[in-house]
């Protein structure tokens, strides 16, 4: 069937050219104690890196905006949308543990929320737009750089299946941007469900404004926890507190069993709901080792992967003190209890299917944590240990192992829980393999579509990762190449906040 590119076409198909997206600022309606309302700065001579049809398709956007001229000046920053209203946001939160009392959207605007009638609201958020009056020392600028790994990694966690932010676009430009040296100037079009995070009521807890406390969790149940407004203001609070603990325990529990390494779990760096907020010094495990550090900058390790949960918890309780003026001591200790079943809950049932087991068991944690034990030991690597499991022939994952004696009576204990499992072993390989990512967004790779986007010439890299980091289950035997473990080069590089 040949595409339709007519206005009453695109009609038919819910899609919309980039003049009319349908624009209700919800946020903006909240008091002006929320945000300042600012105009983004443009870029000089921004140009297209990549746009993702993917996310369009979620704002009824018809790609075919891509090449309309107006798509880069709006979304570099030199103009707006029609129906938007640029705002920064005012918060603050625990950074390393420490409070700091005022952050905010210091290099990025909240443009508005589009709604889609099919796929709901969508909150617009350009990062790299300029100086805001949260810049505090900062130029209010994203580099290429960090805007390339944050559009490719948040696609990588929408195909892994695990709550993200997504962006729409990364743009390019000429507008320098002086970090550690100088680097390009770019934009990030991030589009998620909600850019709300605990660190917005640390801020009104701190400033001791109570009321305004009520009045944003007012406004996040009423967009995000509907259900919710239905019960009396006695349980309203507790039951938001609950779902947010909840939330945030599967989210973490995905983490841990996909591999993923945040690197700056502040409390302003977590979302209310429950999705992957802030790509910064982020990785995915290469070499296994639990306790990775991926940011350069966490000298004593406060964010190291084995941490991670217990960080999250760590944040879910500043929130519950930034709550306490809604929610009592006892509803509060309630409410934080249903984070470490959901985060066991998540967890398990991805390494269930890792595994190829058709129904978790509590001896499955010694299974699990023996074969762990042994990746770590030889430092194998993480992803694809588990994509050789789901292979009918085990000799690809066997012989990886230097001590065979261990791998092997690992492999004997294995194929014994397995003879419990009702499925066939068709059905149990292609469970695993579906599971079983054969394409992650290792650092060598990000900094390779970096390298070759910054010299303006080659943005194939990009767009490339992007195709296979949205399909990482599938073969994808053209792209064979970016399922490599990582290069000597590659092993060990350095990444930091700097952005």
């Amino acid at each position: 069937m040949p595409v339709c590119a007519t206005a009453h076409c695109r009609h038919n198909r819910g899609m919309q050219p980039i003049d009319r997206l349908h624009f209700d600022n919800s946020y903006a309606r909240l008091p002006s104690d929320f945000y300042s309302r600012q105009p983004p700065a443009g870029l000089a001579s921004p140009r297209l890196v990549s746009a993702n049809p993917a996310v369009a398709a979620l704002l009824d956007l018809d790609p075919s905006a891509f090449d309309d001229p107006r798509f880069v000046q709006w979304f570099s920053g030199n103009g707006t949308p029609p129906g938007a209203e640029p705002l920064a946001m005012v918060y603050s939160g625990h950074q390393f543990g420490v409070y700091n009392p005022q952050l905010g959207d210091g290099r990025g605007l909240l443009l508005g929320e589009v709604v889609s009638p099919r796929h709901g609201r969508w909150d617009l958020h350009l990062k790299g737009a300029g100086q805001t009056p949260y810049s505090r020392f900062g130029d209010g600028r994203a580099v290429l750089r960090s805007s390339i790994r944050e559009y490719l990694c948040s696609e990588a966690m929408a195909g892994l299946g695990i709550p993200t932010t997504r962006a729409l676009c990364v743009i390019a430009s000429d507008t320098p941007v002086y970090r550690e040296t100088p680097e390009r100037g770019a934009t990030l079009l991030r589009v998620a469900r909600s850019h709300v995070r605990f660190g917005h009521f640390e801020y009104f807890h701190y400033t001791n404004r109570p009321e305004l406390v009520k009045t944003l969790a007012d406004y996040v149940i009423q967009r995000h926890f509907e259900q919710l407004a239905a019960l009396p203001e006695t349980q309203r609070y507790q039951a938001l507190l609950t779902q947010v603990s909840a939330r945030t325990g599967s989210l973490i529990g995905a983490w841990q069993a996909e591999g993923f390494a945040h690197g700056v779990l502040n409390s302003d760096n977590m979302s209310i709901v429950g999705e992957t907020l802030d790509y910064g010094p982020f990785a995915f495990l290469d070499a296994f080792d639990p306790h990775f550090i991926c940011n350069h900058s966490d000298h004593g390790g406060r964010y190291a992967f084995s941490r991670q949960p217990g960080i999250g918890l760590w944040n879910l309780n500043a929130l519950a003190h930034a709550l306490s003026s809604l929610i009592d001591e006892d509803g509060i200790r309630d409410a934080l209890r249903a984070y470490e079943p959901a985060l066991l809950a998540s967890y398990h049932e991805r390494m269930r299917r890792k595994l190829g087991i058709d129904r978790w068991q509590e001896d499955d944690s010694e299974l699990l944590g023996e074969l762990l034990g042994l990746m770590a030991t030889e430092a194998q690597d993480y992803s694809l240990s588990f994509r050789r499991l789901a292979q009918a022939d085990t000799d690809a994952f066997r012989n990886r192992f230097v001590d065979r004696p261990a791998i092997d009576a690992w492999l004997t204990r294995y194929k014994q829980r397995l003879a419990l499992n009702a499925s066939s072993t068709e059905a149990r390989l292609a469970t695993m393999r579906a599971a079983s990512p054969k394409f992650i967004l290792r650092n060598y790779l990000a900094q390779t579509a970096i390298s070759n986007a910054e010299q303006d010439t080659d943005f194939s890299t990009v767009n490339d990762l992007l195709k296979v980091l949205q399909t990482p289950f599938a073969e994808h035997t053209a792209l064979e190449h970016y399922a490599q473990e990582p290069p000597d080069w590659g092993r060990h590089l350095e990444i930091s906040c700097s952005s």
